[in-house]
């Protein structure tokens, strides 16, 4: 099993959130590929830093 730990910034796809792969992990997580998502949110919107 592989892991992968990346920090992200939600996107916006039209009136969806959405996270990005980066193109880096392309051949790694191909379409099919089923992973295993846990996600910490280090800060909202609007708070400081």
């Amino acid at each position: 099993m592989e892991e992968f730990v990346i920090t992200k910034k939600i996107a916006k796809h039209g009136s969806q959130a959405v996270i990005v792969i980066p193109r880096i992990l392309e051949n790694e997580l191909k379409p099919g590929t089923i992973v295993k998502l846990t996600l910490d949110v280090l800060r909202k919107p609007g708070e400081e830093e």
